[in-house]
């Protein structure tokens, strides 16, 4: 879905966290686990028992919730890793990558790693195409809404370097490696001092593909110059926002989304900026495993 750091906060008001009489789902649990120990040996026997589950049923339940079965998941969590690697880490060797996603030779990666995308490694690191990778990644994994800690905050007016994306959500990647092209020749956002944005236009699951918008954002301290990339300017503005700070898998984020619409804004009696959901990137995915990414979600309040 959707990318900052605030730099500063007026007015802060914090509202107690909202607990939901659910308990911890042991799925969502168990799939932060993976994504944080890809490099580990990941067995049923030991899956099980950090999940405090019979390995007798355990496989069949993580199926039934994911429409995977659990040794399928884990090497789609090792192949994420590496696809992101060999398209926004061109500095990697292919071997590296390779040994890095638990296999020992390069030949026995290529063919695992064809057979589930369609493109050798290298001909995936030349060319992505996105939209086909993506259908490998459309199983659900249930979230947890156990205690959701909302602030309403005072979201200081941004300036922000924008690449504009329309189109398939599938494609934003194209859009992200393209944003990073720029920030890497201009020198103008550097990503290590700049904070990182996104804003999202409307829902990815219900736009039509061809009508979805997506801003991939940095901040800048003046005017972007015209630029091959197609960078152009525009700003945050300031206002009320509720803010969630969530940790976890980017793919996940939906389930706190739409709790912050259904549930807190009514319950608060608060309504809603003309202005759309938008977010922070605190880190990014490989750099830190995807259970670990932090991403700061806000939604406009009037």
């Amino acid at each position: 879905m959707c990318l900052v750091k605030m730099n500063h906060l007026n007015g802060s008001q914090r509202t107690a966290p909202m607990e939901s009489p659910a308990p911890q789902n042991p799925v969502a649990e168990i799939c932060d686990y993976i994504e944080s120990h890809l490099d580990e040996e990941l067995s049923l026997e030991r899956l099980s028992s950090v999940a405090n589950l019979s390995k007798y049923h355990f496989h069949r339940q993580f199926s039934a919730s994911t429409g995977v079965s659990l040794h399928q998941f884990i090497q789609l969590m090792r192949l994420k890793r590496a696809s992101y690697r060999l398209v926004f880490h061109q500095e990697q060797t292919v071997l590296e990558i390779a040994l890095e996603a638990g296999f020992d030779f390069p030949e026995s990666f290529a063919r695992a790693f064809k057979k589930q995308f369609g493109k050798s490694p290298s001909q995936f690191r030349k060319h992505p195409e996105w939209v086909d990778w993506n259908k490998n990644y459309l199983f659900q994994v249930p979230g947890d809404i156990m205690n959701i800690d909302i602030e309403v905050i005072d979201f200081p007016e941004t300036m922000v370097a924008v690449k504009e994306h329309q189109g398939d959500p599938a494609r934003i990647n194209d859009s992200v490696g393209q944003f990073i092209e720029w920030r890497k020749a201009s020198g103008l956002s550097p990503v290590r001092t700049k904070d990182t944005f996104g804003v999202s236009y409307g829902d990815p699951k219900l736009c039509e593909p061809g009508e979805y918008r997506f801003d991939v954002c940095g901040v800048v301290d003046a005017e972007v110059p015209e630029n091959p990339q197609g960078v152009i300017t525009k700003t945050i503005p300031g206002g009320r926002c509720a803010k969630v700070v969530y940790n976890g898998s980017r793919d996940r984020m939906e389930d706190t989304i739409y709790h912050i619409y259904r549930d807190w804004i009514p319950e608060n009696g608060e309504s809603l900026r003309d202005y759309p959901c938008f977010f922070r990137y605190r880190n990014f995915f490989p750099e830190v495993p995807e259970a670990e990414l932090v991403t700061d979600i806000y939604v406009p309040l009037a």
